[in-house]
């Protein structure tokens, strides 16, 4: 018995390494993290439209082209600069604010409040679908 055990443990030894070599390349070898984003405004609008209290009535939104903007530790990841004025849960308008749309891969990865520094110089264009924002159950 003890035969049969130690053969199995040298044949299937060598097999497990192979598999695990084979997870670990494929881990190292994902998804190139800077592909420029192509469905940014969409994927912004959607994001919006579920992390808004109220994404309804939108004023004077605007957004910025993607561009590669780096991070700290030297890497870079492409972002995208949104402003808009939107309502508090009082139905209120809070005032204009920036927000900054991180992207990993060419797809959304986060949307924050951006500080001065991140969004200070961004060159904004109108973003007239924003102003067009409904609740997600209530769209059309």
């Amino acid at each position: 018995m003890r035969a049969t055990v130690k053969i199995a443990a040298r044949l299937l030894l060598p097999l497990l390494g192979l598999a695990l070599a084979a997870c670990s390349s494929s881990m190292t070898t994902g998804a190139e993290p800077n592909i420029p984003p192509t469905d940014y405004k969409r994927e912004i609008l959607v994001t919006l439209t579920s992390a808004l209290g109220d994404p309804t009535n939108l004023r004077d939104a605007f957004i910025s082209d993607p561009v590669l903007t780096p991070l700290a530790g030297g890497e870079g990841r492409y972002t995208v600069c949104v402003r808009f004025n939107a309502r508090d849960e009082h139905r209120v308008y809070v005032g204009s604010r920036d927000r900054i749309a991180y992207f990993y891969g060419g797809h959304l990865n986060q949307l924050v409040e951006a500080s001065k520094e991140q969004c200070g110089n961004a060159t904004y264009r109108p973003f007239p679908e924003a102003e067009k924002l409904c609740h997600a159950n209530q769209c059309k």
